[in-house]
């Protein structure tokens, strides 16, 4: 064995080669730093003058009737979808205008909870038989003690008064009264809660994530009752605003990590938020990683698991998607069903998990590697087998797996695009057709068309698919090392893998701990999921207030 590897070490040139690309892989790394720290310089005093800037100075709503209906129709009666409808209040002998956007209104709840009501007698509903004259007195009374409407703000402010309208608030303007009154009475049509299509479980619950945040906030609060469970709403969005919630487990977050969040957020400056994955991009350590430094779900139950390990979610109203920060490594490869099964399943689950995504990673560059530089390592009846079934190929190993990666590429983005009913088959079809079709032709050899289905399915199985995407961008990097040096470039491919990761970071949490830094006690839900009675403690890396679960 000793001699085959002996005979089969590169010369000289090959080592230069391997060093000189070290070398270049090292210069592209601090060019990259330098050139960051120049951007952070630039951007520094930008970010400091918005810290320091102060809010203009808001109109505000007037006595005058007239001149607020003016004001509010100056700024947003441009748009079609706002709907003014005018009447007389009976009690007060006075006008009143419901402002609101056809389309995100309930308009029989405002037709009779709120237009019947004030174009009756509100008198009829005093019991104690005074009369209200005073227009002020008039709007306490009608929100306090007749509309029956759970929601109800005052708003005095006109811009703040123009943007509730414009977000689903019905506004009455009532003569004399120096403000407005916003009603809640959103009636917008959402999609029924249904299994997320991209987490899909065999053991758990079936419920997912919808675009409604409300919903997703209640469903949080739906997955059991506790006073620790803080959410905090924030708006982003320079020109067209979003809600986005914080929601943590206040007795256990890290402070310093709920403080660095909430900076990150604040600092986000663009106009419009349309998905979680903006936000995503705004608050990750390092843009320049292949690796996804928070974690993407649909799932409830995975959300309040995080949150009870000390970790922070952020949801988006407009997305079914949430974020847990921070990540690590192995949660991209672990999945809820982990913890549903017993141990054991769960255990051989994961390990299955860590060695498919080895195998997605390094099984066409190890082709080649042994195909185009190291045949000697493989045994000689299998070598004899692979020499035979490559006869007649035209290309080079690296070409030929290219071409077979590249078609399973473009037929997987087909499949996800086309209709559900067409998009499997499709992709079946297309691959057993092209992969025989290829063969039959000499295009590809047959052991090959086993690697890369091989590599296809283990693929498949990583749960969370923004990890699987990754794997596969650095699948080509592997090719393209192990077609320059062999086994030396798949060597220098995985170090290199393996000292960016570790330096890595999420939101201060090293992204492979508990592999390094080591910490004992989080490898109970590693590599091995231990049984539960044992996880008695949350994870050190994430330094919580309360360590001990209960």
């Amino acid at each position: 064995m000793w001699s085959i590897i002996i005979t089969h070490l590169p010369n000289w040139k090959v080592c230069v080669q391997a060093v000189l690309s070290l070398v270049i892989a090292l210069v592209l790394y601090y060019v990259n730093k330098y050139f960051r720290s120049l951007v952070e310089k630039k951007n520094a005093p930008a970010q400091k003058a918005r810290r320091g800037e102060r809010p203009a100075e808001q109109a505000h709503l007037s006595d005058e009737y007239e001149e607020n209906l003016h004001a509010i129709k100056q700024a947003i009666s441009s748009n079609s979808d706002v709907h003014f409808r005018e009447f007389q209040v009976a009690e007060l002998q006075a006008r009143a205008m419901l402002i609101y956007v056809d389309g995100m209104q309930d308009e029989e709840m405002i037709s009779k909870y709120v237009m019947k009501i004030l174009m009756e007698d509100v008198k009829q509903d005093m019991t104690d038989g005074s009369v209200l004259f005073n227009p002020l007195e008039f709007s306490a009374y009608f929100q306090n003690k007749v509309l029956p409407v759970c929601e109800t703000y005052e708003a005095k402010e006109l811009h703040g008064l123009n943007q509730s309208i414009l977000i689903g608030f019905t506004a009455l303007l009532i003569e004399g009264v120096p403000h407005a009154l916003l009603i809640g009475t959103s009636g917008m049509k959402t999609r029924a809660i249904s299994e997320p299509s991209s987490e899909a479980l065999l053991r758990g619950p079936r419920i997912g994530f919808t675009e409604v945040l409300s919903e997703n906030t209640s469903m949080l609060r739906r997955q059991g009752y506790s006073e620790d469970l803080e959410i905090n709403m924030y708006e982003v969005g320079a020109r067209i605003k979003r809600k986005l919630v914080i929601a943590y487990m206040k007795e256990i977050v890290n402070p310093d990590l709920l403080q660095e969040v909430r900076d990150r957020v604040g600092k986000i400056n663009m106009d419009f938020i349309a998905e979680s994955g903006y936000v995503e991009q705004f608050i990750e350590d390092d843009y320049l990683s292949p690796f996804q430094q928070a974690q993407n779900t649909e799932r409830p139950d995975r959300v309040i698991s995080g949150l009870l390990e000390g970790r922070i979610a952020i949801l988006l109203d407009g997305t079914p998607f949430a974020l847990i920060v921070p990540t690590t490594f192995s949660m991209l490869l672990q999945s809820p069903e982990d913890y549903y099964d017993r141990w054991l399943p769960g255990t051989l689950l994961r390990m299955l998990r860590f060695f498919a995504a080895f195998l997605a990673l390094m099984s066409p560059a190890l082709y080649i590697s042994f195909i185009s530089f190291h045949p000697g390592l493989i045994p000689t009846e299998l070598a004899v087998t692979i020499i035979e079934t490559r006869q007649g190929v035209p290309f080079p190993s690296l070409i030929e797996v290219m071409i077979l990666e590249i078609s399973i590429e473009i037929l997987r983005e087909a499949g996800i695009r086309l209709p559900k009913p067409i998009g499997p088959a499709m992709g079946i079809v297309g691959g057993l057709i092209i992969g025989e079709a290829a063969v039959q032709a000499g295009i590809v050899s047959p052991f090959l068309v086993i690697v890369v289905a091989v590599t296809a399915i283990s693929s498949f199985s990583i749960p969370v698919y923004s990890a699987g995407i990754t794997l596969r961008i650095l699948r080509f990097v592997g090719m393209l090392c192990a077609a320059v040096l062999g086994m030396f470039g798949t060597i220098l491919f995985i170090l290199f893998i393996c000292g960016h990761i570790s330096k890595l970071k999420s939101f201060g949490v090293p992204y492979v701990t508990p592999i390094s830094p080591f910490r004992f006690n989080d490898w109970k839900d590693l590599f091995l999921r231990t049984p539960l009675p044992f996880m008695t403690k949350r994870p050190d890396m994430m330094k919580t207030q309360d360590k001990k679960r209960r």
